[in-house]
């Protein structure tokens, strides 16, 4: 079963926007056993979609179109696929109430040109999942199939989960059950993690199963993903579970969590498991980490507030920078631990990129330094992510 993505929009062939909705599609459709060898981008041109449609076609046995199901005119996915459908449109009224009822919803007037979106090519049907105003489409095409989904990446996700995926795979014909779980790792290199687990790669392309890939994730690490397919899902999650295990004992604490976990989300539970409370000195990190706190700690039960000031470190050289940081912090909030990521004095002459970590921990003090690269928007998350996994290790 062979299934392409046309990824519809001007605006993605001018770079305006970057389409995450392509690569998303991908993973899911690897992670269903569905190979996919072309994803193609194509602007807002009624001749160039066609051809563009058609040649995915003449390729794979199904084709998934993103995007152009909107309210406006250059909106034209509908149109092509009728054109290749060889039929005409059909407006289903069913679909203009929905979409009023939207608009109502919301205490807003439904606009005239909303009325496009329920138009449906004759033979096609809707998707019957509709989380906005454009319906997606499922097109048969002789014994092929057109999926249309809209580009707002939440609409596309609810429908390729709820009815295209699982379509896909009953047109495969696919019994087996396809898992994947993905470790997420912190510090060492997509080179450094390849050779510690070439012999463990070796090894499982030799069975076949389960597979591992790695995902390059930029400040958020690099990130190892597991495969495993069986007949059942019990099986499935059963060599999910063993080769995890297998790889936590290998790779050791670089492992700091799965899926979709951050670094964040993985430090806030060990302190609340263990009690304790957070606050964090802000120079270089200029607000970063306390954003990135606060976001998933909403009601800031364990981060009870950070001080954003370069004052804190006045006359003070070294990692005791940090420390004092840390120490102003958790003294102010009264919490059990500080946190600081700093940078060096002017006048100690650090290579560019150093960055002074400070960690107080009860009543223990814990400091390192480390070397980060990037431009200074970088360096604040990189020292966010470093910061916080020095405390991970801490707190383990």
């Amino acid at each position: 079963m062979r299934c392409e993505v046309v990824a519809i929009g001007t605006e993605l062939l001018l770079g305006q926007i970057v389409d995450t909705n392509s690569s998303w599609i991908g993973e899911q459709l690897a992670m269903f056993g569905i190979d996919s060898h072309f994803q193609t981008k194509v602007g807002d041109n009624f001749d160039r979609m066609e051809f563009s449609i058609r040649q995915a076609l003449d390729r794979s046995d199904a084709v998934i179109c993103c995007g152009g199901l909107g309210p406006t005119q250059d909106d034209i996915t509908r149109d092509v696929i009728a054109h290749i459908m060889g039929v005409e449109l059909a407006r289903d009224e069913a679909i203009v109430d929905k979409i009023r009822d939207m608009f109502e919803s919301r205490g807003r007037m439904m606009s005239d040109n909303n009325r496009r979106q329920a138009d449906i090519p004759v033979g096609a049907e809707p998707i019957p999942h509709m989380p906005g105003t454009a319906p997606g489409l499922y097109c048969p095409v002789d014994d092929k199939v057109i999926y249309a989904v809209p580009g707002v990446p939440y609409e596309m996700h609810e429908m390729m989960e709820a009815f295209i995926l699982p379509d896909l795979q009953q047109r495969s014909g696919q019994t087996a059950v396809i898992r994947s779980r993905t470790l997420r790792t912190w510090g060492d290199s997509e080179s450094g993690l390849a050779e510690k687990l070439g012999d463990r790669i070796e090894h499982l392309d030799g069975i076949g199963n389960p597979t591992l890939a790695f995902l390059a994730s930029g400040i958020e690490g690099i990130k190892v993903r597991i495969t495993a397919k069986s007949e059942d899902e019990e099986t499935a999650a059963q060599i999910l579970a063993a080769e995890e295990q297998f790889l936590r004992n290998l790779l050791g604490d670089i492992v700091f969590g799965i899926d979709d976990e951050t670094m964040e989300t993985v430090v806030l539970d060990q302190l609340r498991r263990q009690g304790m409370t957070l606050a964090v000195a802000e120079s270089l990190t200029g607000g970063v980490m306390s954003s990135r706190l606060s976001e998933i700690d909403r009601n800031l039960n364990v981060f009870k507030g950070a001080i954003v000031s370069a004052g804190h470190v006045d006359a003070v050289v070294g990692e005791d920078r940090a420390i004092a940081a840390a120490r102003r912090a958790k003294e102010t909030y009264g919490t059990d631990v500080g946190v600081a990521a700093v940078l060096p004095d002017p006048s100690e002459d650090q290579r560019r990129g150093t960055v002074y970590l400070g960690i107080i921990l009860g009543g223990v003090e814990y400091s390192e330094h480390v070397a980060l690269p990037g431009d200074r928007n970088r360096l604040r998350n990189y020292a966010v992510i470093s910061v916080m996994n020095f405390l991970r290790r801490l707190l383990s």
